[in-house]
């Protein structure tokens, strides 16, 4: 039986777990809480905060705290030391680095077989079995599968723990039937040095025959600026004429979408959206007419949610489980996870639109808004009146982020763009006056506070040179992979180490 069929085959046997979670979602909750709190009993800060085999939600929200990276990290650092069972059972032997979005923190999260098995690599079959069923007789085993991570660096400590980037720890688990496909090789795929490694997997991947790409939108778009101009050709399509799948996450694709179609220049092109981190695979686009996100309710996450206008970190008292959230309303998604994170504030908010089954948006983070005059300005906003403002200019967003500025004339301050545009630059007061006008109708308080000019001046753009924030980054040691630029800071720290690389 050639492989793609055997391959099908397999990955289409996958759809009873994902209709599960259309179907079952408050039970598959359920069993997965009863499976963490008997793995959390056995743990050092389970037995610290009173975790117990057949507790009920309820006894569990009120002995176990919220928890952030700094409330789990001496937990963290022992067990990187070699100490067992410290937020779940047994030897943890991988760590992953990750930075988020905010700007010097490194933060470092365990990765246990449970997690890594039944989480990461179940979210991404999960994916493309979906993908299998809304894409009938597809032969994606036949060809290569582009993946584009992070630094391949993995430190080992004397206890024999190993820390490096989530996608190097993938990489090096990966089964024999995903390596046979996967390009470029592994020691490739594994350099430390982002750049270097740019330069050769453009070389490697250059004459494969690629049909998925998977990576986050910024980096991935690097890539193929660099295939293309390797190639000579005039479309990534032209150089993979049986490229199909671009499989991202991790941050807006709104803002790099003109750009993809662009370079890639394949009609038929499919774009599919998933929801991961180091933290855990949460959800994936499930339909083919709409983006919102499958909430994967049977993955070793339990999930509660803080809502937003109640949200107060730590001390937020009001926190709910699934059963009891509403559509349209912005959460900050609270988890628990067989990696060993209870109750962990991961940063994100969510916003559910379905309920029936559960589907959900990405909105935003728990801390990157602007909301320095009470305009309440979120990522959410910012990505959809940016990435409309190009669309109607006819230009390509590469990078951007935006901060307030303070008390310029006769104005109290406002909001400053700094973007990186691609080969063609707009006219700047023109961009400025379409940006401000869509960022009036998808946020009322910026409409009501821009009004005469009274708390909210006229935005200031600042064009930022090319290869401007991938300075920035790498300064920061934050190359490549998953690393990202914050989108809206309230302060401006951020803003003014980026301008200095202008």
């Amino acid at each position: 039986m050639p492989f793609n069929s055997v391959f099908s085959w397999l990955i289409g046997r996958r759809m009873t777990r994902i209709n599960d979670y259309r179907q079952n979602p408050l039970a598959n909750q359920n069993q997965t809480f009863e499976f963490l709190v008997q793995q959390g009993s056995l743990t050092t800060y389970g037995k610290k905060y009173g975790i117990q085999a057949q507790q009920n939600i309820s006894d569990f929200q009120k002995v176990v705290p919220l928890s952030d990276y700094g409330s789990l990290k001496p937990y963290i650092d022992a067990s990187i030391e070699g100490q067992e069972s410290q937020l779940w059972p047994g030897k943890t032997n991988w760590f992953a680095k990750s930075s988020g979005t905010t700007a010097d923190r490194i933060k470092i999260l365990p990765i246990t077989q449970e997690s890594l098995i039944e989480n990461h690599y179940a979210g991404g079959k999960d994916l493309l079995s979906q993908y299998y069923a809304n894409h009938p007789k597809r032969k994606l085993y036949n060809a290569k599968h582009l993946i584009i991570g992070g630094s391949g660096k993995i430190e080992k400590s004397e206890a024999g723990i190993f820390i490096g980037d989530l996608s190097a720890i993938i990489i090096n688990h990966l089964p024999l039937w995903t390596e046979l496909r996967r390009t470029p090789k592994k020691d490739i795929a594994l350099l430390e040095n982002w750049e270097e490694k740019l330069e050769r997997m453009a070389d490697s991947v250059l004459n494969e025959n690629v049909c998925i790409i998977a990576g986050i939108p910024s980096w991935t778009l690097l890539l193929l600026k660099k295939v293309l101009k390797k190639s000579g050709k005039k479309s990534i399509g032209e150089v993979w004429p049986n490229l199909e799948l671009y499989i991202h996450g991790g941050m807006s694709f709104q803002p790099y979408q003109d750009s993809f179609r662009d370079i890639i220049q394949i009609p038929k092109m499919n774009y599919v959206e998933s929801y991961n981190s180091s933290e855990g695979y949460f959800g994936l686009q499930d339909q083919l007419d709409s983006k919102e996100l499958l909430l994967l309710t049977n993955s070793q996450v339990f999930y509660e949610f803080i809502p937003m206008d109640q949200f107060n970190g730590l001390e937020s008292s009001e926190v709910l489980t699934l059963d009891s959230i509403k559509a349209n309303v912005d959460y900050a998604l609270v988890i628990s996870t067989s990696a060993g994170l209870w109750r962990y504030i991961i940063g994100d908010t969510i916003r559910f639109s379905e309920l029936n089954p559960y589907r959900f948006i990405v909105s935003g983070r728990t801390s990157h808004f602007i909301n320095a005059f009470g305009e309440k300005l979120i990522i959410e906003h910012a990505e959809k009146a940016i990435s409309r403002a190009a669309q109607l200019l006819d230009v390509n967003i590469i990078d951007y982020t935006a901060a307030p500025y303070f008390h310029e004339g006769e104005v109290i301050g406002g909001h400053q763009w700094l973007i990186e545009f691609g080969e063609e630059h707009p006219d700047s007061q023109r961009f400025l006056i379409t940006l401000d006008q869509l960022l009036k109708e998808v946020n009322a308080d910026y409409d009501a506070k821009r009004k005469d000019n009274l708390n909210i001046g006229f935005p200031k753009l600042t064009i930022a040179p090319q290869g401007t924030f991938q300075s920035w980054l790498k300064a920061k040691g934050k190359l490549g992979g998953q690393h990202k630029v914050p989108r809206l800071m309230n302060d401006r720290r951020i803003m003014n180490e980026i301008l200095s690389h202008c």
